[in-house]
């Protein structure tokens, strides 16, 4: 390591994983870009070396200690059987771990009692098949699970589903409801490990883009007379920051507000008369 008294974080070293978590990190202030094929970059200035690992892989590192904490997908920490515990969900890469069958050949999971079922999660296919009281043979494949029944390898399959898109072709169609749904997720190893300091400035920083994901700021120009009317339509969190302008019958107002209502709300402020309306998005906020 470049820093030995640095905080160790892994980040999954390529996919869609890679890039939602280098995305997040950066937005979050943080120096993880790599330029090559780099295993370790260095963040100086946060005192963190990200170390980019096989997304597989990162549970068990963290589980032993060996890395402080880890991004990766809440299906593959809980298929390592690692002793790891999930700090934060980050809400990207989002999942469902489903078992999935021939079309129109089964109608529920218990039919599969007795089956061959091909899976990449062979650990967290136990685990289900276990509580279910199932007695079926797990087929390990690293991927293209899909394809396994049509070769003849296994009779269903359990596997991680986006879309769905890729079961259809395969003529596959999901049986009963997911096992598990999954997101990529900031790990720890140890209960304490969310107390330390660098932990809990990471987990601040990105709980802040994520609030900051569901506010605007409106800011519009009013006159006096009609400002109490728009300050019911724009409350803010404690109350909207209103401003004099050059013009002392009218004044500039500013307020945080949800995003899903701040169509509605420039639509009422338009009509009382506003002026000047205007929606800026938030990188990041503390509340």
């Amino acid at each position: 390591m470049k820093n030995p008294s640095a905080l160790k974080i892994a980040i999954p070293n390529k996919g869609a994983l890679s890039e939602g978590a280098v995305k997040l990190l950066l937005a979050a202030g943080y120096s993880c870009g790599r330029t090559g094929r780099e295993l370790i970059v260095s963040d100086f200035d946060n005192n963190v070396d990200f170390v980019f690992l096989r997304p597989r892989d990162i549970a068990l590192y963290v589980g032993r200690g060996i890395i402080d904490a880890g991004i990766t997908g809440r299906d593959l920490a809980a298929d390592s059987g690692a002793e790891v515990s999930e700090l934060l969900a980050l809400g990207f890469g989002k999942s469902r771990f489903c078992f999935a069958s021939p079309r129109g050949t089964v109608k529920t999971v218990s039919e599969l009692d007795g089956k061959r079922i091909a899976t990449s999660y062979p650990e967290l296919l136990r685990r289900n098949l276990e509580a279910r009281k199932m007695n079926c043979s797990v087929v390990r494949l690293d991927g293209a699970v899909e394809i396994s029944v049509r070769l003849g390898v296994a009779d269903a399959i359990a596997d991680v589903v986006e879309s769905g898109s890729t079961l259809r072709e395969a003529g596959l169609e999901i049986i009963g409801e997911p096992m598990l749904f999954s997101e990529a997720i900031l790990i720890g190893a140890g209960n304490d490990i969310a107390s330390h300091p660098d932990i809990l400035r990471l987990i601040g920083r990105i709980q802040g883009i994520q609030l900051a994901a569901s506010y605007v700021i409106i800011e519009y120009d009013i006159e006096r007379g009609k400002l109490d009317a728009c300050c019911k339509v724009t409350p803010g969190l404690e109350s909207p920051t209103i401003s004099p302008l050059s013009n002392p019958d009218w004044v500039a107002v500013k307020a945080m507000a949800p995003r899903k209502d701040c169509n509605r709300m420039m639509d009422e402020l338009h009509a009382l008369g506003a002026k000047a309306v205007i929606v800026t998005e938030i990188c990041s906020c503390r509340l």
